[in-house]
């Protein structure tokens, strides 16, 4: 029986998803939960598992295509059968929770080309690629069924001609996770009237503690970071401030104070921004929090996180200093409401005390929703912040 598969909602109201990677291919036999195809979310790839065993009959989206949950993603079969032009609509076959949530997040494939006995194309457009210097295998197909048409030639064509009289040039295809990083961006700053404040911490006991305490990690083997310590010291202004810890419903008017810790942790990858989220941050020691974030950040790295890693989290932080810079004004994290930019420590000159002192210097910048809270209460929430970094004696530092 000819069998529908529609794409699902696959995470937090997900209203479309990018067609990354076919893994199966037309005619190919299937077994139930063997993976079908990469799909680019609004936060990560995840793969499709197929719902049911049978035949792929056909393959209703090309790669780059961006399709709506509940379109039609694939027709499965069994062997012989054929799909029809309109295949009949069936009851869907839904993914469980459970399945959703350990569903892998791969890394995003590079493209890759077809092998001539996978082109489809008929012997005029063949023809008219060789007239023009064309190689099918680098085509992007348009037709009906993954045929490529004269249009895609000229078009391919085009692209040439275009390389040759703009000089050093390459156009790069803005897919998969760069395209939806651009898209949430664009959201965020479209949607939230963002603003930033910047203050000036002085870390140099906080670096004397790690100092004392990250042998101690090390011998465990865990690597301790200043992140760690950051969040210690961000819960409480987060307690102080619940406006930070929020999110704004617009439908409703709306604003949501989150009675829960799940941080962010921004980590640049080689396919983009991805971050993973430490969840109940409140309830972890130091050394649990860093732990915790360094197997976050090799999972993102190695393409493993699951979308349960990159979901509910409350409030971003993204560290600016490990690359350089002075300071930046990060974007908040859509639909959160503040995001705090952590940067490189040095050290320079202050005074102190009516003393030219040399200190561990660092700034820490918060971006914040204008909608929902003010500059005042920005101010206070880093002051607040700013107390326990500098005094790091107030943080309950676990020794376990």
């Amino acid at each position: 029986m000819v069998y529908e598969f529609r794409l699902p909602d696959i995470g937090e109201g997900m209203a479309e998803g990018e067609v990354v990677k076919w893994l199966v291919k037309e005619g190919a036999d299937v077994k139930e939960n063997q993976p079908l195809v990469e799909i680019m979310t609004d936060k990560v790839n995840v793969e499709i598992p197929s719902p049911k065993s049978g035949t792929i009959l056909r393959l209703m989206a090309q790669e780059g295509d961006v399709i709506k949950v509940g379109q039609v993603l694939i027709v499965i079969g069994e062997k012989g059968e054929h799909a029809p032009a309109a295949a009949q609509i069936t009851t869907p076959v839904e993914l469980s929770p459970q399945l959703v949530n350990k569903m892998p997040i791969p890394e995003s494939a590079p493209n890759t080309t077809r092998k001539p006995n996978e082109i489809l194309a008929t012997p005029a457009t063949r023809k008219l690629a060789r007239d023009l210097g064309v190689d099918l295998t680098l085509v992007h197909a348009t037709g009906p069924s993954g045929r490529i048409t004269d249009e895609d030639v000229k078009s391919l064509k085009g692209s040439y001609a275009t390389a040759v009289t703009t000089g050093l040039e390459e156009r790069v295809p803005l897919r998969g996770m760069r395209r939806k990083i651009a898209e949430r961006m664009a959201k965020s700053r479209s949607t939230a009237a963002q603003v930033t404040h910047v203050d000036e911490i002085d870390m140099t006991e906080m670096v004397q503690l790690r100092e004392k305490t990250k042998l101690t990690a090390e011998k465990r083997g865990i690597k301790l970071t200043y992140i760690p310590f950051i969040i210690k010291a961000l819960i409480p202004a987060l307690k102080q401030f619940p406006y930070l810890n929020a999110t704004l419903d617009d439908e409703k008017e709306e604003i949501v104070l989150k009675k829960y810790y799940n941080i962010g942790i921004a980590t640049g990858t080689e396919q983009g921004l991805l971050v993973p989220v430490v969840k109940n941050a409140d309830r972890k020691s130091i050394t649990q929090l860093a732990q915790e974030i360094s197997q976050l950040i090799e999972k993102a790295r190695a393409g493993q996180l699951t979308l349960e890693e990159v979901q509910g989290g409350t409030f971003t932080i993204t560290n600016i200093g490990s690359v350089g810079g002075l300071f930046a004004t990060p974007i908040v994290n859509w639909p959160e409401v503040g995001i705090l930019g952590v940067h490189k420590i040095t050290k320079r000159p202050i005074v102190k005390e009516d003393q030219i002192v040399i200190r561990e210097m660092t700034y820490l910048s918060v971006t914040f929703d204008h909608r929902v809270l003010d500059g005042v209460m920005a101010a206070n929430f880093m002051n607040s912040i700013k107390q326990y970094l500098e005094d790091p004696k107030m943080l309950l530092v676990d020794s376990d």
